[in-house]
């Protein structure tokens, strides 16, 4: 698919607020309302996905085999890397069973011992189990005619969805596979299907939904009001149609910085919160003050990642094309 540039720059900043949350959450400070980032990288997958199997139909085999040489070897090494820390005494939290490391591996859900959370050994890996049931689901859209792909895909996730709500469960694969999250990718195929049809508003338009939009994230973390997906859900929806919006009248320019954390945002994600962590231990040992070590946290943790894309995620895309190739 065509870079739209957009895309490239909220990839970023979604990446960059979750950083933000993290090093503030271990710095003694609270922005909690950067986890909403997830919700904008849920509503974009959604939307990449649709116009990616639109503009290049693949069978479900090719699409599986695609998603997991993007995910799966960078994911892998960057559990690796947590799991190795944890033997070695660098995580004392950290309480490793051979079926929860299995489980993470292979994007299933289960309860951490650690936490009793639903999360896998790389607690920020949690994103990637509802991104596999999307796929899953996805993969199977070429198998219908193009026009029941989207009613198809929005019906199942409804339905999941409604489930969850009527038949209550504590299991870990229920409660994810049932969450009301997952609807955020039906909305970006949604905005997909518009986009491709070229039905977006104009830029005003487009510019007061961002404003909409970034009001209600401010609004939500100003105030520390509950949030979850059914209001950051939303907001997020609003904050692509926007960003759509400019780009389809032209008013999106080319941003170098921007556009690299957003083509190094999935690395940023998996592997920022080592660099944090480490900022934290340095915190304790040099008495560096609160409002610094948050800095050099978001920095580091931000620096330390892209260079992860650069000399080993790049790297692994590469091979595994060429592997694909041959």
């Amino acid at each position: 698919m065509r870079t739209i540039r957009a895309i490239q720059y909220l990839r970023a900043a979604a990446a960059l607020a979750v950083v933000i949350f993290h090093a503030a959450e271990k710095t003694g400070h609270d922005f909690t309302i950067g986890a909403a980032g997830v919700d904008v990288f849920f509503v974009i997958s959604g939307f990449i996905m649709w116009v990616i199997n639109d503009r290049r139909p693949v069978t479900p085999a090719k699409f599986i085999a695609n998603r997991l040489r993007h995910i799966v070897p960078i994911y892998w090494f960057s559990t690796a890397v947590m799991i190795a820390g944890g033997l070695a005494g660098l995580f004392p939290n950290l309480v490793l069973t051979l079926d929860h490391v299995l489980a993470s591996l292979v994007f299933i859900p289960v309860r951490s011992p650690s936490s009793g959370e639903i999360w896998p050994v790389l607690v920020q890996g949690w994103t990637l189990n509802f991104e596999m049931l999307f796929y899953a689901v996805f993969a199977a859209s070429p198998l219908l005619p193009r026009q029941w792909r989207l009613l198809a895909n929005t019906s199942l996730f409804v339905a999941l969805v409604t489930l969850g709500l009527v038949a209550r469960s504590e299991n870990a694969l229920w409660l994810t596979h049932t969450r009301p999250m997952i609807l955020e990718f039906v909305a970006g195929m949604i905005l997909a299907e518009f986009w491709l049809r070229g039905k977006v508003p104009g830029a005003a338009i487009g510019s007061s939904l961002i404003a909409c939009s970034l009001g209600g994230f401010a609004l939500i973390g100003g105030l520390h009001l509950p949030f979850d997906e059914r209001s950051t859900g939303p907001l997020a929806v609003l904050l692509l149609l926007g960003a759509l919006s400019l780009k389809a009248s032209g008013r999106v320019p080319m941003l170098n910085l921007p556009a690299l954390l957003g083509d190094a945002s999935y690395s940023v994600y998996l592997w920022h919160a080592f660099a944090i962590s480490g900022r934290r231990q340095a915190r304790r040992h040099l008495g560096i003050l609160a409002g610094i070590s948050l800095l050099m946290a978001i920095v580091s943790g931000t620096i330390a990642r892209i260079s992860a894309y650069v000399f080993l995620e790049l790297p692994l895309l590469q091979r595994g094309r060429s592997a694909a190739a041959q």
